[in-house]
């Protein structure tokens, strides 16, 4: 896995870097101390994987994620900042985030959420997960119409599930499907709306009022 780092502050870049050195598996491309920066240096590098701070002089991480997106939609970003303020953690995975961890977050617990990432699954801490669904809730600005035109009944039922944080064995076990079609399912939800991750699904399904109803 190739990765990029970019923090604005020195120790944690060295110590990152330092840590993540000792995955045989993955391999850091280079480092940035601020998201211009970071935005060159995957443009460059092409990493698989980019390991975000939000904080930071010249742009921010926010604005660097969704830049980066813009041009890279196949390139994971994963925040690792100390913020958890609402507005942070609902900005960041709205501009592409498919992950948000507290710097706080155990050594192994990164590197799980590195590999998970890159593979296409989502990390959000647990004390911001929370935030994310009242952010997205506070902004139900969208009718539900915009996006279930674009999803048969099945995929809007197991998108309603997703939007209330169920994993797939749960969806299967609740519509009596097996996690194979679940997967396929979310698969075709993700590709319909244009989002990578199943955490910004649930967010375009919550500002469209899809978290609720049967």
């Amino acid at each position: 896995m190739k990765i990029v780092i970019c923090d604005d502050q020195a120790i944690v870049r060295d110590g990152l870097e330092m840590l993540l050195k000792l995955e045989p598996d993955i391999d850091i491309l280079g480092v940035a101390d601020d998201g211009a920066a970071a935005v060159e240096l995957v443009a460059k590098k092409m990493p698989d994987l980019v390991l975000m701070d939000l904080k930071m002089p010249i742009m921010n991480g926010v604005e660097a994620i969704r830049q980066i997106k813009a041009k890279h939609p196949e390139i994971k970003i994963l925040v690792l900042t100390t913020y958890d303020d609402d507005e942070w953690v609902f900005d960041a995975i709205q501009a592409g985030a498919s992950g948000y961890l507290l710097k706080d977050t155990p050594r192994d617990e990164v590197v799980k959420a590195i590999r998970g990432t890159v593979t296409g699954k989502t990390f959000v801490d647990p004390s911001v997960a929370g935030k994310v669904l009242r952010q997205a809730s506070s902004h139900q600005t969208q009718p539900a119409t915009l996006i279930t035109s674009k999803l048969t009944d099945r995929e809007i039922e197991v998108l309603r599930l997703i939007a209330r944080g169920l994993s797939n064995t749960d969806i299967a076990d609740r519509l009596f499907l097996s996690e194979g079609t679940v997967r396929n399912h979310v698969s075709a939800i993700l590709s319909k709306l244009g989002v990578s991750d199943r955490t910004q699904a649930a967010v375009i399904a919550i500002q469209h009022g899809l978290s609720e109803g049967k």
